[in-house]
């Protein structure tokens, strides 16, 4: 999705997993253990899957990333044992209270978009199940097709998002998510609202490791984000762009 000339109203970009839903719906559990049995399929052992899946999800923000560059997997494959397998349907909801929130974002203010690190089919179900594919009017999303694979935390995916909305003026971002290192990356690149979405006190899994949640998960340097812990709050940290 992309537009044809550039739109002077502000963009906010949503993360969708573990952002949309709460990560006490355990789909990064899930999704971790089949990541890690994708793993065990390059012939590694229980522990040695387990770093390398670690390692390439620290240096990449996407283990398939590694998996691609360096073991030469195909990544339609891997999309199709690990998120094309996941259950959604019985590990998520649609939540009438997120629905208005997003209907009450004012839409001759701001567009709503989606920035993933997911591959479209994945991103796509998961905003139709929660009923919020109407909501956004464009979706940027890792796409496993390309050779290269980019994805948040690189400076390059931030580009590219800002190309496919066709936006200039970085400080025109509005943008939540529920991983540090992604907020502060785009921070650092001028977009000029960033929230870090943040459930304290639960467990998820990155990298195909349990970790509690915390505010400083991923990194927490004090550059002017916002830390919330329910997506509600945004209705007062961004109330410039919502009716009500």
């Amino acid at each position: 999705m992309s537009t044809d000339s550039e739109d002077d109203r502000y963009i906010v970009w949503f993360d969708i997993d573990n952002t949309l839903y709460s990560t006490s719906a355990d789909v990064s559990r899930a999704m971790g253990k089949r990541i890690h049995a994708y793993f065990l399929t390059l012939g590694l052992d229980d522990k040695e899957a387990s770093e390398l899946h670690l390692r390439y999800y620290t240096q990449y923000g996407l283990a398939l990333a590694g998996l691609v560059r360096h073991h030469a997997v195909d990544p339609l494959d891997f999309d199709e044992k690990c998120d094309g397998s996941l259950p959604l349907e019985e590990m998520i909801e649609p939540d009438p209270f997120l629905r208005k929130l997003f209907e009450d974002i004012d839409r001759s203010k701001a567009r709503v978009w989606a920035l993933t690190n997911a591959y479209r089919p994945h991103a796509e179900r998961v905003l139709r199940i929660l009923n919020l594919h109407d909501q956004i009017e464009g979706l940027v999303f890792c796409d496993y097709a390309e050779k290269d694979l980019i994805s948040k935390p690189e400076p390059e995916y931030y580009h590219k998002a800002l190309r496919q909305a066709n936006v200039s003026d970085p400080s025109k971002c509005f943008f939540v998510d529920d991983n540090r290192r992604n907020v502060d990356a785009a921070r650092a690149l001028g977009w000029k609202n960033c929230v870090h979405f943040c459930e304290h006190g639960l467990n998820h899994v990155e990298g195909g490791k349990v970790q509690q949640i915390t505010s400083s998960t991923n990194g927490g340097a004090d550059n002017g984000v916002v830390v919330i812990s329910d997506l509600k709050e945004l209705r007062t940290v961004w109330a410039d762009i919502f009716t009500s």
